[in-house]
This record gives C-alpha cells, structure tokens and sequence, in this order.
C-alpha cells in the first residue's frame, strides 16, 4: 500500500488558502501540496497587492519561479505552466484589512464556499525582538483571518502559525517552530531564501568579517523548515476528524524544535561551520585570493563582548581615525574598512542577543505524540519526518546548510 495514501487521499479535492505566500514556510509548504496530490482542488495564495494583475506577478516572480519548485518543474514538463494556474490561483488583498483586503465580491464568495483548510502564515519577522515561542510574529492578522475563515461554508480545519491561540468554535493547530533554518531533504536538500537567522553570522565569518561573538554555548538554535512543513501536514491529516481533543486547547499546540531532544548549541555550530570553512574556504570577490579563518572568540555575555570590542577594535580605530586626519586622510581606506568591519559585527551582536543568550527550551511533548498518532494511522515517518532526532547536526551544517547558502544566497 502506498505510503502516502492517507496523506494524498486527504488533499484530493481540497481548497486551501494561505496568507503570506511569499514567505519561505508558506512556499514550502504549497510546493510539497503539489508535490503530494495534484489532484488538490485549489490554493489560494493571499499575496499583498493592489490587483489581480499585480498578485499573479508576485506569484510567478516570488514564489513559482523560484528554484524550490524545479523538481516539480520537471516532474510535469511542458505542463508545468498550465498545472500551476489550474491549481494556484493569487488573491491580492492585505491580512490587516478588512475581509483581508479581498475586495473583488465574487472571488471572495467563491472562496467562502470552497475552502475546507486555512492556513495562516502571513508575518513579520523581527530579530530585533525577542518572543519566546515562535520567530514568526503576527501582528493584528489572526483576527482578520479567523473572522473571514468563519465565513467559510465547508471549512473543517484552521492550521495557524502563530503566538496566540483565536480558535473560537473552529477546529485549530498552532504549529510553533523555533529559528528555521534551509531544507533537510524536501524537496532536495539545503534550500534557502536570503540570510535567516543565525546565518547572517555564518556568512559574516565566512566572509572573514566576524572574529569574535557574543553567545552562551549552550543556547539551542535551528529547526531544518521541511520538518517544520510535515508537522504541519501530519497536523492536518490527523485533525481531520477532531483526532485530537479540542476541548484543551494545549493539545493543538505543537513545538517544532530541536531543543529539547536533540539540540544543535552555539558552541557546536561554531566548531562546526570553522571545520568547514577552514575545509571549503570562500573566495574573496575582490581579489580573488581564498578567505583564511580563524577560531571566533566567544564571549559568554553581552558586557564581556562590548567590552572586549571597545578595548581590541573601537579604541585602536579611533587612535587611527586620528592619525589619518593629522596624515591628510592617507589611511582613508584603511580606516574605512575597519570602521565597516566593527560596525558589522556589533550590529550583528546586537541583532542576534536575545537569540544567542537564550536558554530556554519548548517542550515537544505533544509534537511526540502527533508522531505516534501518525504511525498509529500509516504514515511512513521517512516521507513526513519531523523528529529533530534524526539529524545529525554535523553532517547537516557541513554537507546541507553551509553549501546550501553557498549556492542559494551567496551566489546572488
């Protein structure tokens, strides 16, 4: 029997709509739908727009286009094209508006009378601030988006990436993922959009730009987003039927985290990603030559770290800055460059401090429990993994992560 029969049996014929589909989750997330059962009914991706005409570009430029759907790309061949616009249809609206910005009536009648799932991924995602259960912050979106899924005639589950529970009277999941991080093996190993979270330090230190850090060795970091997205689709299945008891509502509350069971620590991606580069060193664009890194001084607190900046960096450029205007700026460029390089890295510390200090843990309780209840119904745990057990850190930041970054965002 196929293994992923209850899974493709239960997105046959289905409507889903999603906020937020530019996002890096949400995009996963659309892509394994597709990957799974072409025969889903529909998806409706909620892109911020003014028009029709404006969404369908983002979709296609933001989402569609992007290297995340090439296996599925060549899966359908010259189809591919008409495949995608049967099945992903591009809502502009705004998840801060009223009836989230739909303005167009019949489209949004439409969708009030298909949409079986709703999954709220719309965000703002600040490093500046600390929040203790998620990286995905929304705003004033879940009240909009529980309202308008009320509307909705056939809707049997609301999936909700978010810091707040809103359920109401309708059937809800919260995933809670910790930092994501590039792909672990879906749709291939290692992809990537942009420089999240603790990887602005990675290709800082790659650039030989990051010789020191502030962080507590111990504090937990990532979760690959794949494993993030089989939560989320495994959550699906499972509720279908109120599998679990909606009465309590912590038994929808999911912690997709590695912190707990099998933690990657601050200390081990440091001694990690410095094997690699030291390894598979960067080329300077410059000049050409390979960049040669060394062991980051960790500095264990934020006040250790400043003033070990201040002391090594801060008070020798600004003996510098002197000597380069008494000397009619002949060290212009030397101290321009060094003036950048400080300024990188304490903006760095200071962006990433609430993250590399951090020393609490989520528990994964019912995370493990959604595990065995996936068993319990057939779901082969290799096609829809998300025990961090299985990962090896090293392996995975050496051959998947780094090298991912490498040929996902660097390169561009």
């Amino acid at each position: 029997m196929d293994q992923l029969d209850n899974v493709a049996k239960f997105l046959q014929g289905k409507t889903i709509f999603v906020t937020g589909g530019t996002g890096f989750l949400a995009k996963i997330f659309v892509e394994k739908v597709l990957r799974l059962q072409p025969n889903v009914n529909k998806i409706y991706l909620l892109l911020r727009a003014p028009d029709a005409k404006s969404a369908t570009k983002r979709l296609h430029n933001e989402v569609i286009s992007t290297e995340l759907f090439g296996i599925l790309r060549d899966k359908r061949g010259s189809e591919f094209d008409h495949f995608i616009s049967t099945k992903v249809i591009a809502v502009p609206g705004d998840i801060s508006s009223l009836n989230l910005g739909i303005n167009e009536s019949k489209l949004r009648e439409e969708m009030f009378k298909e949409i079986d799932i709703v999954v709220n991924s719309a965000a703002t995602t600040d490093f500046i601030e600390r929040y203790d259960v998620a990286m995905y912050i929304n705003t004033f979106g879940p009240f909009n988006v529980m309202s308008f899924a009320k509307r909705c005639d056939n809707i049997k589950l609301f999936l909700h990436i978010s810091t707040g529970n809103f359920k109401g009277d309708l059937p809800l999941v919260i995933i809670r993922p910790t930092m994501i991080s590039s792909t672990y093996k879906e749709p291939f190993p290692g992809w990537i959009e942009g420089v999240r979270t603790i990887d602005g330090a990675i290709v800082g230190y790659g650039k030989g730009k990051l010789t020191c850090f502030p962080g507590n060795p111990n504090s937990p970091l990532d979760i690959p987003a794949d494993m993030v997205v089989n939560a989320m689709v495994v959550a699906m299945v499972l509720h279908k039927n109120h599998h679990q008891t909606y009465d309590d509502d912590e038994a929808n509350i999911y912690h997709v985290s590695s912190s707990l069971r099998n933690p990657l620590r601050f200390s081990d991606l440091h001694n990690i990603v410095y094997n690699y580069f030291t390894k598979n060193p960067w080329i300077n664009k410059r000049s050409g030559q390979r960049i040669k890194v060394g062991k980051i001084t960790v500095l264990s607190t934020a006040n250790r770290y400043s003033l070990y900046m201040n002391i090594k960096y801060v008070l020798p450029l600004k003996v510098l800055c002197l000597v380069n205007t008494l000397s009619c700026q002949y060290f212009r460029e030397v101290y321009m460059d060094l003036n950048r390089k400080i300024k990188f890295a304490m903006g760095l510390a200071e962006l990433y401090k609430p993250y590399v200090f951090f020393k609490g843990i989520f528990d994964d309780t019912n995370l493990k429990k959604l595990r065995m209840a996936a068993k319990e119904e057939g779901i082969d745990p290799s096609l829809f993994n998300f025990d961090c057990k299985t990962i090896d850190w090293e392996d995975y930041i050496m051959n998947v992560h780094v090298p991912g970054l490498s040929t996902h965002v660097i390169k561009s």
